[in-house]
């Protein structure tokens, strides 16, 4: 405000000066300046506004909020965007956030109707920045599928997804404890002991995710159906590629015995249609039938007589 309040005795100046004021000849005037002074002071008091118009203390106080959360975060997605724990470790700095737009949107305790905080903080402007950011992190919120990992007031993580999070640390920890003290010995591509001992707890992982898969596509805990939430897959996937890619360790699949018999039977079936063509169908061989010659009428005369 007082970089205006200095600027008001020039501008009076100037309004009281007149055309008088483009003469750089003319001398300036004490009377003059001092009509100058009186009018920047009926100016000042007459209400003048500061510099920049600004919010209402509880619009600034609702915009502070909103701008805090949305640093927290920021800074809680970044640190947990490798190996990926967003929706368990941010679950509680989106949920405020979300209180605080909300309050930004109802204009909570505005008292004006002159002045109205979702107006003022939302729309006012064409960047919009408070609803371009809201709209971000719901977006990615979306995107991460949280609300699968999460119950379904979102207080906290799923019971399902405290129990696969709960085996998943059990199988990293039995994959380093059977991997210490054995690093110098075992060549990269021998890890028997790991696949050997670890198997039950990865197994057990692997069944559990694809329960989970299995419920989440009719409407699992969270009432969402849609993809596991990115926690959840960036762990199996992780647990994944080191059972079969850095351990090589292989898991039979109860389902390869029914896959050998079908695929066999369809292989040996145009074998078994001819063979069985073959021994039940008569070969029909050509049999010539000789024509009998006529007999003579001398024959037939001695028949006769023969019989009569």
């Amino acid at each position: 405000m007082a970089p205006l309040r200095c600027l008001l005795p020039a501008i009076a100046l100037a309004l009281a000066l007149g055309p008088a004021a483009g003469q750089a000849r003319r001398p300036l005037a004490l009377e003059a300046l001092g009509e100058a002074e009186e009018l920047a002071e009926e100016l000042w008091g007459a209400g003048l506004p500061g510099d920049l118009p600004e919010l209402e203390p509880e619009c600034r106080r609702l915009l502070a909020a909103f701008a805090e959360g949305s640093a927290a975060l920021t800074g809680c997605l970044g640190r947990r965007a490798r190996p990926v724990r967003l929706c368990q470790a941010c679950h509680r700095h989106y949920r405020r956030l979300l209180a605080q737009y909300g309050n930004i949107a109802r204009a909570v305790g505005n008292s004006s109707e002159t002045h109205n905080c979702a107006k003022s903080i939302l729309t006012s402007d064409r960047l919009q920045i408070v609803v371009t950011l809201s709209e971000f992190f719901n977006e990615t919120w979306e995107a991460a599928n949280c609300a699968n990992c999460l119950k379904n007031s979102s207080e906290g993580l799923s019971n399902s997804t405290v129990e696969f999070l709960d085996l998943f640390n059990k199988s990293l920890t039995c994959f380093e404890h059977n991997l210490q003290g054995q690093t110098i010995y075992l060549s990269p591509s021998n890890y028997t002991e790991v696949c050997k001992n670890c198997n039950e707890t990865y197994n057990m992982l692997n069944d559990l995710y694809n329960n989970l898969q299995r419920m989440n596509r009719q409407g699992g805990e969270s009432g969402h159906s849609a993809h596991l939430c990115i926690d959840v897959e960036d762990a199996m996937n992780i647990t994944r590629k080191l059972w079969s890619r850095t351990f090589n360790c292989s898991v039979p699949c109860s389902d390869t015995v029914p896959v050998i018999a079908v695929s066999s039977f369809i292989l040996f079936l145009p074998i078994v249609f001819y063979l069985s063509s073959f021994l039940h169908s008569k070969q029909k061989k050509r049999i010539l039938i000789l024509p009998k010659r006529i007999q003579s009428n001398a024959s037939l005369v001695n028949i006769q007589e023969k019989y009569s």
